[in-house]
């Protein structure tokens, strides 16, 4: 099957940071050239008009609480655990599903083609990605048996579920530790073991906020980066979210050990538990730095255009300097840094032959993106918040939404089954 995507302006996000008007000419599940394209395809799509770009990659999520939109606002963050946590233990693996199609459906009419979730039931998510049709790195959350909820020792689980779901076109299972405050030595350095045995990576969120760096370094002696560094438990590939909290010589632990970071600005403002992550040092330092949106429970949306612009603007606010995060550098982010975040950047991340054919088609024929050249192009897939003007959302070569309809199931049919499912989830937490 060929796709020949005509007459676009397309930002490649190739090493040069190309912007070109023309062609991108998909042949079976992958870019085979990008320009002008002298081809026969099966099929033409019309891109005049349009932006053709990567699809982003959200680098940490919890998918399936996207039924849990909105439950716990303006409260402090002990609240917010509280109510989150009390609604999280009457989950089934039924409505962990349909949360979990719930955000996939999101994340596809918002231009996310690829994203790194953390959670249990990861089978039932499984279903849910492969059914609406994006990409999914997941992670079957593990923590110490003593503190679960879940059926089963928690790392048994995990290496259950990566042995279940390895090679799967569309599923890249990992090890997903919980954190340093529900994970013992023990259990840290078992999930590393199981990585490296299953050739995958570790996910966990570390030193997210202040309260917890503060508690872990009364008990240990240490702050978390310090201590896990000192057990040897950071690893090349690992992917940490949010790490927040953060002295510079943890920031250089990090970037010593090879370890990503997944930095999530909306939730930490909104849960205003954490500070400013320090992104100026990351970079400084050279440690690899992508962007999630957290789960729907402590953000409210799964929109990855919010949240380069609330990066962005976050930074600029925090340093008083307006060239701090420029918008060049959040796209890379949530494109060709977020593909290294995850160990595919010779796969994913932009446009370019040889690649996989996952890309989105942006119309920019609405108010909000008018005028776009090639000259402001980037400045307003970051700032202009184009995720209703997304039009087309490709993965392995094959749509998933197009010209603004869901492709593989029914969108109307399934919103009525989730409104129920997330009213049914309420009432067992009342």
């Amino acid at each position: 099957m060929s796709i020949l995507v005509k007459d676009g302006l397309v930002v490649t996000q190739n090493w040069k940071r190309e912007v070109l008007k023309g062609d991108v000419l998909i042949e079976n599940g992958r870019i085979a050239n990008v320009g002008h394209a002298k081809a026969r395809p099966d099929e033409v799509i019309d891109a005049s008009g349009c932006i053709v770009m990567p699809g982003l990659i959200n680098c940490h999520t919890h998918v399936a609480m996207s039924l849990m939109r909105s439950i716990a606002d303006d409260v402090k963050l002990d609240k917010f655990l509280d109510k989150t946590f009390a609604i999280d233990a009457k989950r089934t693996p039924e409505d962990v599903a349909v949360g979990a199609t719930l955000g996939c459906l999101e994340m596809a009419r918002s231009g996310t083609t690829t994203f790194v979730d953390m959670y249990y039931s990861e089978d039932a998510i499984a279903k849910s990605v492969e059914e609406v049709g994006l990409r999914g790195y997941l992670g079957w959350t593990v923590l110490d048996e003593k503190l679960t909820t879940q059926t089963g020792k928690p790392i048994k689980n995990c290496e259950n579920f990566i042995r279940s779901h390895s090679g799967r076109p569309l599923i890249k299972p990992l090890v997903a530790l919980q954190g340093v405050y529900v994970c013992s030595d023990e259990t840290l350095m078992e999930g590393k073991e199981l990585a490296a045995k299953e050739k995958t990576f570790c996910h966990y969120h570390l030193s997210e906020t202040r309260f917890e760096v503060y508690e872990y370094q009364k008990q240990k002696g240490k702050r978390p980066v310090e201590h896990l560094a000192e057990i040897g438990f950071l690893s090349k590939g690992d992917l940490a979210a949010h790490s927040v909290w953060l002295t510079i010589n943890e920031v250089r632990a990090l970037a010593r050990a090879g370890v990503n970071v997944a930095h999530c600005p909306t939730s930490n403002m909104k849960l205003a538990s954490g500070g400013v992550s320090p992104l100026p040092e990351m970079f400084q330092e050279g440690v690899n730095v992508s962007l999630g949106t957290d789960g729907c429970s402590s953000n409210n949306t799964l929109d990855m255009f919010l949240e380069m612009k609330f990066a962005s603007l976050m930074h600029k606010a925090h340093r008083w300097d307006a060239a701090a995060l420029p918008a060049q550098k959040c796209l890379d982010m949530a494109t060709v840094d977020a593909a290294k975040c995850i160990g595919a950047d010779k796969e994913l991340g932009s446009i370019e032959p040889g690649k996989k054919a996952d890309l989105i088609i942006l119309d920019c024929e609405v108010p909000s993106m008018v005028p776009t050249r090639p000259d402001n192009v980037v400045a307003n897939l970051v700032y202009a918040s184009p995720s209703h003007a997304v039009r087309d959302s490709i993965v392995d070569g094959k749509f998933v939404l197009r010209d603004r309809k869901i492709v593989n199931l029914d969108e109307t049919k399934f919103l009525k089954k989730a409104e129920a499912a997330a009213d049914q989830l309420l009432a067992k937490a009342k």
